[in-house]
């Protein structure tokens, strides 16, 4: 075990050298990233039972989504996905302005996402395509249209809490970053956060055909 006066301020006392504890904290990310998959999994099993069940309904369903907005917002994400490495990239080579930066840009891209969804969400509340016995819209052919509905209000709102936890993160990343708490020596924070917004990404990679491109 090294004296104390060796080890980096930013190591942890039960960690003893700044691989264990890197190791240790991508361990923990990749595990929590495995329950977020269970937890995902489960609602696409539901989507893949209730379309097999219900394949003509779903069809009719889903052209009531707008297609042009959820293309844009998978864009939208895709490109915070290379904000955020490209931060996580800047730290590595020391640049805290750019790393300052390639956050805020990131921000700024999963804002847009919500905002677009919450344009979308207006419309159906306002159309009253509503998830299980508040739906009243009449327009889609077929029996049970409101269970594409809950679906797709499960599926993305649940998502959409997650957009929101990985931006709530992302903002504690950039105040850390502001106050010189990461370094090139020292990022496994914002490189745990860049595999939780990728996992993110990933999951509206997904939802994006799985509900929008049935047709």
């Amino acid at each position: 075990m090294s004296h104390s006066k060796d080890r980096p301020s930013y190591l942890a006392h039960h960690f003893s050298d700044p691989a264990q504890q890197s190791d240790s904290a991508k361990l923990g990310m990749w595990i929590f990233i495995l329950t977020e998959i269970l937890l995902f999994g489960g609602l696409f099993v539901a989507y893949s039972i209730f379309r097999a069940w219900n394949p003509d309904m779903f069809y009719n369903a889903h052209k009531f989504l707008d297609v042009k907005m959820g293309g844009i917002n998978t864009v939208v994400l895709i490109t915070s996905s290379v904000t955020m490495a490209l931060s996580i990239r800047s730290m590595q080579l020391g640049r805290k302005k750019q790393t300052i930066g390639f956050l805020v840009a990131t921000l700024l891209f999963a804002a847009v996402f919500l905002v677009i969804k919450y344009l979308e969400y207006s419309h159906k509340f306002h159309l009253g395509q509503l998830p299980g016995k508040f739906y009243t819209f009449t327009g889609v052919k077929g029996n049970n249209p409101h269970i594409f509905f809950s679906i797709y209000f499960v599926m993305t709102g649940l998502h959409g809490v997650h957009v929101i936890a990985g931006m709530t993160v992302i903002v504690m990343m950039l105040v850390r970053t502001m106050r010189n708490r990461f370094s090139s020596e020292y990022y496994t924070p914002l490189e745990m956060t860049g595999l939780y917004w990728h996992l993110v990404d990933l999951i509206w990679i997904y939802l994006f055909p799985l509900l929008y491109l049935i047709g």
